[in-house]
Parts: structure tokens; sequence; C-alpha cells
């Protein structure tokens, strides 16, 4: 989890954000390797926030930058999407957005807000593309980081977790959960596989981000595997997707109740 004074040195940032934008920040989670929960002790804290304009923003000819992108600072990265471009890309079934709906570390929220966006993301749910999304991922990631001589161990979480992802989706199980650990003891019930992952993450956790090492065959025959069989399975059919539903959503959160 997130340390009582890091997570107020992130609340003044986003507060500063707030002030310096003039936006309002709806929602801010953690992602990548904290929010899935294998974080290296030298990880990054990956930030990210959805926040909307005052109203008269977007009743402007000239369409304006639609994200807000801070320097990384120390160990902090920290960028947001408008809102208006971020239920555009939940139109499209952007699988990013869905995983950050279920971060475990969640920063600030609306929570009305929240609740209705996190309903309305399993309504437009496109798995057909979360599935290319993923499987090309994973696919990847294996080609350009574990078919060396040596590797960052980093890495095989990298593959394994979009590699289970796309699994996830095969089985119709709906939007993917973010944490690694839900869609290992889901998925994975090989005793021996299931103690390699195990190692890995004990490995992960306790290492440093650059921690290199020998290839794992175990996990390069499953990995291997499953991407070889992968290559001949249809992804889900595609979904219609209820626009208006994101179009009040945005209309609501812009001019507030009533």
């Amino acid at each position: 989890m997130v340390a009582d004074q890091r997570r107020a040195e992130i609340l003044t940032s986003l507060t500063a954000i707030e002030a310096e934008k003039g936006v309002c920040i709806l929602f801010a989670c953690e992602s990548g390797s904290r929010g899935w929960g294998f974080a290296s002790p030298d990880s990054d804290y990956d930030v990210r926030f959805l926040y909307v304009h005052p109203l008269p923003w977007y009743l402007r000819v000239r369409p304006q930058r639609d994200v807000i992108e801070q320097p990384i600072t120390g160990d902090l990265d920290i960028n947001g999407w408008e809102l208006r471009k971020a239920l555009g890309l939940l139109g499209k079934g952007n699988a990013t957005l869905i995983e950050w709906l279920d971060s475990p570390i969640v920063y600030r929220a609306d929570a009305v807000f929240l609740q209705r966006l996190r309903a309305l993301a399993e309504s437009v749910y496109q798995p057909e593309r979360a599935f290319h999304h993923y499987v090309h991922m994973a696919r990847d990631n294996y080609r350009d980081f574990l078919t060396r001589e040596r590797v960052r161990l980093k890495k095989y979480l990298y593959v394994l977790r979009p590699l289970l992802a796309t699994l996830w989706i095969e089985q119709d199980r709906g939007p993917v959960p973010m944490r690694f650990e839900t869609l290992v003891e889901t998925l994975i019930d090989a005793p021996k596989l299931r103690a390699a992952i195990d190692q890995l993450l004990v490995i992960k956790r306790s290492v440093g981000e650059a921690e290199v090492g020998a290839p794992l065959p175990l996990l390069n025959a499953f990995i291997n595997r499953e991407l070889t069989r992968l290559a001949s399975v249809a992804p889900p059919l595609a979904r219609p997707v209820d626009e208006a539903a994101l179009d009040q959503l945005l209309l609501d959160t812009l001019l507030g109740p009533g």
C-alpha cells in the first residue's frame, strides 16, 4: 500500500494541479506495478486522474488540450485525462481506463461520480477490443524482453499479466481486474506453475526494478504455449455501445445536480 506521508504528498500535488490548471479532479488512483500489486522497493508512484474544466472550456470553437502531464519528479509520475476524452476512450473499449477504475489504491474520488462511471464502464465494456489489447501486449513484451540469455525478471510480470488478462476475457469473466494476484488465483491451478509465479512475485517485491537473471523455463514454456494457442482463438464478438449514456454522464457532471 502507500505510506501516509507519501499519500499526503500525492494529495498535495493533486490539489496544486487543480489550482494551477483551474480544473476539478474527480478521481485519482495508483496505476502500474503498485496498482497491480507487485511493486519493487524502488517502483515509481504512477498516479492517474480524471478531471473536468469549468463549463466555458467546453464551449470553445477550437479543441483544447485534453491531458495534464506533470514532469516526473523523483519517483512520482502523475498525469490525467480530461473527462470528455476519457469517456470517448471508454466508449471505444479502452482497457487502461477500466483498470484504473478497479485500482485498489484510490487517492481521491467523487463517490457519486465514481459509482456511475464504474457502472457505465461495465455496461459499455468491449471484450473484443480488450482481448486484442492484452494479447498484443503480451506477445510484444515477450518478444522484446524475454527472448535473451539474460532478462530483467520484472518483465515476466509484464508478459504474464496481459496474458492472464487475455485468458480472463477468453473465459468470458467480464472486465479484467487490476490486481495480478486475482488473475493468478482464478486462472492458474497447476501447482508448479503457481509456485513459480509466487516465487517471481517474492523476487519482484524484494529487489530493485533492474534485477537481472537467467530465463525461467517453466514460465517461458507456459507463455509460449498460451501465445501459440491464442493465435488461433477467435476474440469475443463486438458489442454495441450506448453513447447516450456517456453523453449523459458528461452533461450531469458538468452541470451538477438539478
